[in-house]
């Protein structure tokens, strides 16, 4: 009884909406439905992979994606060890709620934010410059195409990176402390604890979340992404959650966007299936299946 919930949510939000696949292969028409548009096959995926949107939003994603898993991927990882370190519980209980915090603030309210602070005419940093008697001009990092992608990794890091340490501080609590006792007596320093205890302990963990991540490279973030960029960096910032968005939204090409989905799709399981398969190589322990 207590899984049907979760099991109602997946058939319902998951399951059920795959039906709505058949529009990427058809020539959809909202007055004539499902059933009444007619069937084009492979043509949708033929004139989106043609777009030269497509081709700078798959660009963008890919980019952005790939430096969100090797800057912010780590992050959790870096900060639960260093918490796990932290001794003074009270202390450890503060630092974690207010790295917490900013997981439960959406991107809107982070994206006013960000514009408080580096806005070129008002934010706090063109303030704090003019303090110190600097009166040229600033930085426009919302505004760069140079910086814009650094500042959304940066962000993603800031909001997300406290709320990703709570599976690994779980997986570390879970490891055995005689293994710390043990790396004591025979003169083990902290950070040789860290790299033959704790690490090896959290390894499984890592691959599975890696795996997913990877399985996930096509989704650079579209609430962020919409939240932050804007005409001046579309160039560097549009991804294909935002170019789906577009064609849905604004344009009304069912077919495309449904089409784009599909391809996302196909690409993350695919992804999924090979890092999976060299994680199991690498050890037998770690993978999904």
């Amino acid at each position: 009884m207590m899984a049907v919930p979760g099991v109602l949510f997946f058939i319902v939000f998951h399951y059920v909406p795959l039906y709505g696949i058949l529009i990427a292969f058809k020539k959809y028409n909202l007055y004539q439905g499902f059933a009444g548009s007619p069937w084009v096959g492979l043509d949708n995926f033929t004139k989106l992979f043609a777009m030269s949107g497509f081709t700078r939003a798959l660009k963008n994603t890919i980019i952005i994606s790939f430096y969100q898993l090797v800057f912010a991927f780590p992050a959790p990882i870096i900060l639960a060890i260093l918490l796990n370190e932290v001794r003074h519980m009270l202390y450890k209980r503060f630092v974690q709620t207010v790295i917490y915090l900013p997981h439960f603030v959406s991107w809107v309210v982070i994206s006013g934010i960000l514009y408080a602070f580096f806005s070129p005419s008002t934010g706090v940093i063109k303030e704090a410059a003019e303090w110190f008697g600097y009166e040229g001009a600033v930085i426009n990092f919302l505004g760069s195409k140079e910086y814009f992608r650094g500042l959304l990794v940066i962000s993603n890091i800031w909001k997300e990176a406290g709320f990703g340490t709570v599976l690994y501080l779980a997986t570390i609590a879970a490891i055995d402390t005689q293994l710390y006792e043990a790396a004591k007596v025979d003169g083990a320093k902290k950070l040789q604890q860290i790299w033959h205890i704790t690490l090896p302990g959290l390894r499984t963990t890592i691959v599975i979340l890696l795996i997913f991540r990877v399985g996930n490279i096509l989704n650079a973030g579209l609430d962020q992404v919409y939240a932050l960029y804007n005409p001046q960096v579309f160039e560097v910032s549009e991804i294909l959650d935002t170019f789906v968005y577009k064609l849905a939204f604004e344009e009304a090409k069912y077919d495309l966007s449904t089409a784009t989905g599909v391809f996302k799709s196909i690409i993350g399981l695919v992804l999924v299936l090979i890092t999976n398969y060299i994680a199991k190589k690498i050890d037998r322990d770690s993978g999904l299946i």
